[in-house]
């Protein structure tokens, strides 16, 4: 029987009867679902699972008979990932609630498949990136006591608001009778349940929230990589071609070859428009795992200089400048923001119950990573630390050169990784909406736009940590400290309120008194407390670094035209 018939009949003679439409040219499917004689508020709340590059439709349309009118549900079906075409556990970006996940590449998961050693090198993946190669400078920003200090201070709130949305989501789960919930899914759902009932009617904007915010993080990272490569690429060449290093502040031989950044940008434009047209990311997984390697074996050789070659005299403030601190902010909650490849990971897990213990190893590697080149490279580099420490290390070194090269390359790789995510949000928007045989035009067209609109506010601002922390101030803030404890309060306030405060989201049942002595008034209020105090905290790391970050972006001095670079782009 053909997957379609089947979908058919799997419903058909009950309440409810699923109808299936397919298109065999391009693989979309049409869904929608019809109540017989039954009242609405009867259907089955189970979310019908469709991969997103065969389905550009969140929700599907089911019109109770007896009432005459539509409503929007969710699929009433136990259709397995099995049933549908193309559709498996490793399907990226996928999540049982939302259709698409959140940055990880990594999909739903009614199915636990992942070993705990296997999640923890997704986790570890997941965190670490060019935002740790820009610490060093966030620690200058800081200070050599201050920094470290809240680098650890962020470390734990950061646990502690990855672990929140966990318990929520899984409290939602169970009351829901759902398998797993994303991230954006859990916001919406709390809000929709929540006792506060001006919030009810309003889940769906709160899902849409924590897609803009999702959408703004993996662009900026797409912005980011641009400015990054651009870096690397143009410092390596002009010694190579004996011009002039603008990033390392050296000087080559005269007449030298030497062009702006902004000319490498638009070189990297057409690769980069060719990567992100893929769009199964098990393509891109061999190359994902070279990149890896290369990055790994970077990082290890960046250590082995700074920590060969520390002055004698060091050249540091052990206190920053008190301006200087929203800068240090948005670039340090910018590579600790990794909560959006939290539930993904945990959903997958074939053991979720040891996901806690992951976590605290996880974070404690990154945190150690982090804490460590984030002073070592200052303590190394001093003053003349750079936006990403591969910039420091000498031009006129084979190896070190190496070491941009193979970086550059591994974040080519994770763009089209990380442009995935925000392409399977946007695309189907547009591509719904024109005839079929237009839909694959559309989609690759709206790819290439977004890539070029990445370059183009790479372009605008070439200056790599304005870039990641501008980022890590507007978007990773939000969804890293300012929505998860906001979140617990809007789901556990029933609870608290009802059982006297218990009831943080554990997965053990207990009798009211049990609950009682878990937690008490007392208890929860310092719980709302903390919370409140965490996403004021967040707030106003959002507003100071996001306002910080435009100042220096406009009030400096325009970045410098090289004379050469109206001839250089006319020869382009």
């Amino acid at each position: 029987m053909s997957p379609a018939k089947k979908l058919h009949h799997l419903m058909a003679g009950g309440q409810l009867l699923l109808l299936v439409k397919t298109d065999s040219h391009n693989g979309i499917w049409e869904i929608s679902q019809w109540a017989r004689g039954c009242p609405t508020r009867n259907v089955a709340e189970t979310r019908f699972q469709v991969p997103p590059q065969m389905m550009y439709r969140d929700k599907v349309s089911a019109a109770c008979a007896g009432e005459g009118k539509e409503q929007d549900v969710y699929g009433a079906t136990n259709v397995s990932e099995g049933d549908l075409p193309g559709l498996d556990s490793d399907s990226p970006g996928m999540d049982s609630d939302d259709g698409v996940g959140e940055g990880s590449g990594l999909g739903n998961r009614g199915e636990h498949t992942t070993t705990f050693a296997q999640t923890l090198l997704h986790f570890l993946k997941g965190n670490v990136g060019t935002g740790l190669l820009g610490l060093p400078l966030a620690v200058k920003h800081a200070g050599l006591v201050v920094g470290p200090v809240c680098l650890v201070v962020m470390a734990i709130v950061a646990v502690d608001c990855m672990l929140t949305l966990v318990r929520c989501s899984h409290y939602l789960c169970r009351k829901l009778k759902r398998p797993t919930l994303c991230y954006g899914g859990t916001v919406m759902h709390a809000m929709e349940v929540s006792n506060f009932t001006w919030l009810n009617s309003k889940g769906s904007w709160g899902k849409n929230v924590i897609s803009l915010f999702l959408i703004t993080t993996q662009l900026g990272f797409c912005c980011v990589y641009f400015v990054f490569m651009a870096d690397n690429i143009k410092q390596v060449v002009e010694q190579r071609t004996n011009g002039t290093s603008e990033s390392a502040g050296e000087e080559g031989a005269p007449g030298g070859f030497a062009m702006d950044k902004r000319l490498y940008m638009l070189c990297l434009l057409p690769f980069i428009i060719l990567l992100s047209f893929v769009k199964n990311l098990r393509w891109l997984a061999p190359f994902s795992a070279l990149a890896n390697v290369c990055m790994l074996t970077s990082i290890i050789i960046i250590y082995y200089y700074m920590s060969t070659n520390i002055p004698k005299k060091l050249d540091v403030k052990y206190v920053g400048e008190a301006n200087a601190l929203p800068l240090f902010f948005g670039m340090a909650i910018f590579a600790f923001e990794g909560i959006g490849v939290v539930l993904p990971l945990e959903n997958r897990m074939r053991d979720p119950g040891s996901f806690k213990l992951l976590l605290g190893m996880g974070m404690l590697v990154v945190t150690l990573l982090y804490l460590s080149l984030g002073t070592l490279g200052y303590v190394c580099f001093g003053s003349k630390v750079m936006p990403s420490v591969t910039l420091n290390l000498p031009i006129s070194n084979g190896l070190y050169e190496s070491v941009k090269i193979l970086f550059s390359l591994g974040i080519f790789v994770s763009y089209g990784v990380q442009f995935y995510v925000a392409a399977e949000i946007i695309a189907p928007f547009f591509v719904a909406k024109v005839p079929r045989r237009w839909q694959l035009s559309v989609d690759l067209l709206c790819r290439a736009v977004l890539v070029c609109i990445t370059c183009a506010l790479a372009m605008l601002i070439p200056k790599l940590d304005l870039v990641i922390a501008l980022v890590g101030s507007i978007s990773s803030s939000a969804l890293a400290l300012i929505i998860p404890p906001l979140l617990e309060i809007v789901t556990f306030w029933p609870e608290w309120r009802r059982q006297g405060g218990a009831g943080r989201g554990e997965d053990t049942e207990q009798s009211t008194a049990e609950l009682k002595s878990a937690m008490r008034p007392w208890q929860y209020w310092l719980v709302i407390g903390k919370n409140c105090v965490v996403s004021f905290v967040g707030f106003a790391g959002f507003v100071a670094g996001t306002y910080v970050s435009i100042v220096e972006i406009v009030a400096p001095e325009p970045l410098p035209i090289p004379g050469n670079f109206s001839r250089h782009l006319h020869v382009l």
